[in-house]
């Protein structure tokens, strides 16, 4: 499961780190053609999809390296029984939330016809396939995640302390 879990985690670095550039590459082009007097007709709409798009890969990467907001001190204060209940009331949250945005995510793209951006040839429908794949993702990566969490409520592992979650970033 580590294995599956770190190949998931460098795909989705990947991707992440991939749409970053890329959208550095283009705010950069939207500034420079700018300055030319010559700006570029789909630099914001553009701009707009990556920055959506950077944003649910991003979620999931975070929700995979478990860097999400949260309460941890608050939980692991709790005794094991509880803790426990809350890790499920958590993941039904969680998983129950995502699967809902991926179906309605899904449903949508199946409205939005052959209607393209504005102002370039790019399906919407394309554009729009982040909400449910981004959604699946968060799933995937919350799933991924579950026997080291369950492991923790149950007190049988001690949690990452933000030093060893950055000591293992740095040496990534």
């Amino acid at each position: 499961m580590k294995r599956l879990r770190s190949a998931v985690e460098r795909i989705f670095e990947v991707v992440t780190v991939g749409l970053l550039v890329v959208l550095a590459v283009e705010v950069l082009a939207g500034i420079v053609f700018r300055a030319f007097r010559r700006p570029l007709v789909w630099y914001d709409e553009v701009a707009s999809v990556l920055l959506a798009w950077l944003t649910y890969y991003g979620s999931a990467l975070a929700a995979l390296k478990r860097a999400h907001i949260g309460f941890p001190g608050f939980v692991r204060a709790m005794p094991r029984a509880p803790r426990t209940a809350a890790l499920v009331v958590r993941e039904i949250a969680v998983t129950g939330f995502f699967l809902l945005l991926a179906w309605e995510g899904a449903r949508i793209l199946g409205e939005l016809g052959g209607e393209t951006l504005v102002t370039v040839d790019i399906p919407v429908r394309l554009t729009q396939s982040v909400i449910p794949v981004g959604a699946v993702l968060f799933i995937v990566a919350e799933l991924l995640t579950l026997p080291e969490r369950i492991r923790e409520a149950r007190g049988e592992a001690a949690p990452p302390s933000d030093v060893d979650k950055a000591s293992k970033e740095l040496a990534h």
